[in-house]
């Protein structure tokens, strides 16, 4: 398995979290700022991941 399609599935995953935690694991959370917290630290881990991907983009 080549590097991006490690790097893509791993984004993918992410993703899905974002879709599938707030109705599953958050289902009970009332507040606004549960899937709010949710999504706001998966953006940051797709942002950590962008950045270890294409660090070396000019190399």
């Amino acid at each position: 398995m080549n590097r991006e399609l490690k790097w893509a599935l791993l984004i993918l995953v992410v993703i899905l979290l974002g879709y599938i935690l707030p109705y599953t694991v958050l289902t009970n959370v009332e507040a606004w700022y549960g899937s709010f917290l949710i999504w706001t630290l998966l953006a940051i881990i797709i942002i950590f991941i962008n950045y270890l991907f294409t660090r070396n983009w000019g190399e």
